[in-house]
């Protein structure tokens, strides 16, 4: 076993060196057994009994060591977690000795231990984990903290298959007809951040502020990459694990915890009230003038898709209910507010890729021209809705949007993202082509394949010519 002579106990070399030199090999082996065996004057008479039995001594030593190293572990686990000022000096003497042996598979588990509970392993030990493929393989998570906070590309190597299951995840959810009856909005957000990869990455970060930022820099430099905003879900699904778990030492650092905490409660209930309204308001106006970089994350925590569809679906309900009040959406403080949070969303990557850290100017037509032109549909919609009830009244004639409804559409991503909300709630022959659709596909069986054709043709054996060089 190699390392044990650097505690000094004898090892392989020893008993070598011993067999050589003496003139009587098994004398030489039965003192090398009474000096390097249990030191126990109670078990040496049950040794020959063992061996009688043939019972190896190989065995029996296995299952001794494997006994006292499980017990090993469990009080260097007791001893990390009690309330004693010097376990940590404790656990790094009892490193020193026992670090030499950690080549030894057997006695590893101890040494790994003992660095695991470590708060803060020397430079030294973290080189020797780093430089040995094995090593590193079967160190503990918060060992290899310690090695990422100051290696963010071997980080990056790890977080990055973990980042494209995730990605693929979202999209199979989105784009697949396995379960149709599902939609891709329906878990709540606790239940999506119980996801593999969430828990997978909040456990590889831990209470650790710097492979926090990494993770976000990461996450920033793939939604500029690849415009995918399945990264700004991810952005918002680590910072609530981590506030899940309660690792206060981030969440009090991260200006957006707050923030983000009320837009996910917001998404829970598939609806942002007066109330919560007026706390995302007090945020994204109570932002200093030295700290506008926030914005940054703020939009891209309103630009996941999450998030958009609950301001936006809150900005249906809205409406309909200046429909029901006689009120102008410019004078609904709410309104405002939900346009205000789709712009920033909408907008999240123009702000990130330009580094202008500022809210986007609100066109003023949008509530002037744009929603009032939504009213006055909603309200035809709802005129035709009840006419139809009624067979002896006319019926209103289906009148066509203007051409104004539709230039707001091709020129302001907010007009088209409510228009597109509008166009999903209050028509039925898009719920109804929907479920058609969905019909179609869960009852969808591919035709057989037909085989091939045989080709009986003289020409089938004549080789093809060879293109003459140019």
């Amino acid at each position: 076993m190699a390392g044990l002579e650097d505690l000094g106990i004898p090892g392989g070399d020893y008993l070598q060196e011993s067999l050589t030199n003496c003139s009587d090999p098994l004398q030489a082996i039965e003192e090398f057994q009474t000096e390097n065996g249990i030191l126990l004057p109670s078990l040496r008479p049950a040794l020959p009994f063992l061996d009688l039995h043939e019972f190896k001594r190989l065995d029996f030593h296995n299952s001794v060591l494997e006994e006292l190293r499980d017990k090993l572990v469990h009080r260097i686990s007791e001893l990390a977690s009690s309330d004693d000022e010097k376990r940590f000096e404790k656990l790094e003497s009892l490193l020193t000795k026992s670090f030499p042996v950690v080549k030894v598979k057997t006695l590893r588990p101890v040494v790994m231990a003992l660095l695991k509970h470590l708060p803060k392993i020397e430079e030294d030990y973290l080189k020797k984990i780093l430089d040995d493929k094995e090593l590193y393989a079967e160190a503990a998570t918060e060992v290899k903290r310690q090695i990422w906070q100051d290696n963010q590309a071997l980080f990056g190597d790890e977080v990055s298959p973990l980042l494209s299951q995730y990605i693929k995840e979202k999209e199979n959810a989105l784009f697949g007809h396995e379960h149709a009856t599902l939609t891709f909005f329906l878990p709540s957000p606790r239940a999506r951040r119980q996801s593999e990869v969430v828990q997978k990455l909040s456990h590889m970060v831990g209470k650790n502020v710097k492979l926090y930022d990494m993770v976000l820099q990461f996450l920033r430099t793939l939604f500029l990459r690849t415009r995918n905003t399945h990264y700004c879900t991810l952005r918002a699904e680590l910072l609530m694990a981590l506030h899940d778990h309660e690792v206060n030492e981030i969440c009090a650092l991260d200006p957006c915890h707050k923030f983000t905490w009320c837009v996910d409660a917001c998404i829970r209930d598939r609806f942002i009230d007066s109330k919560r309204s007026r706390e995302l308001q007090g945020f994204l106006d109570g932002i200093r003038k030295d700290h506008e970089f926030v914005l940054g994350d703020l939009s891209m925590i309103l630009c996941d898709p999450f998030a958009l569809n609950t301001v936006a679906l809150s900005m249906m309900k809205n409406l309909q209910h200046c429909v029901n009040n006689e009120v102008m959406p410019r004078e609904s403080a709410d309104i405002v507010l939900l346009v205000r949070m789709m712009a920033l969303g909408l907008g999240a990557w123009d702000m990130i890729d330009s580094q202008l850290f500022r809210e986007p100017k609100l066109d003023v037509p949008v509530f002037t021209k744009f929603l009032p032109n939504i009213l006055s549909m909603m309200v035809e919609d709802h005129t035709r809705s009840i006419c139809s009830r009624i067979p002896e009244e006319p019926q209103p004639t289906l009148k066509q949007p203007s051409e104004l409804y539709a230039t707001f559409i091709k020129s302001n991503s907010i007009a088209s993202l409510v228009s597109m909300y509008y166009t999903a709630q209050h028509s039925e022959a898009v719920h109804t082509t929907y479920q058609q659709l969905a019909d179609k596909i869960s009852s969808y069986e591919p035709s057989p394949a037909t085989p091939q054709e045989q080709l009986d043709s003289p020409l089938m054996s004549v080789p093809a010519p060879t293109p003459a060089p140019y």
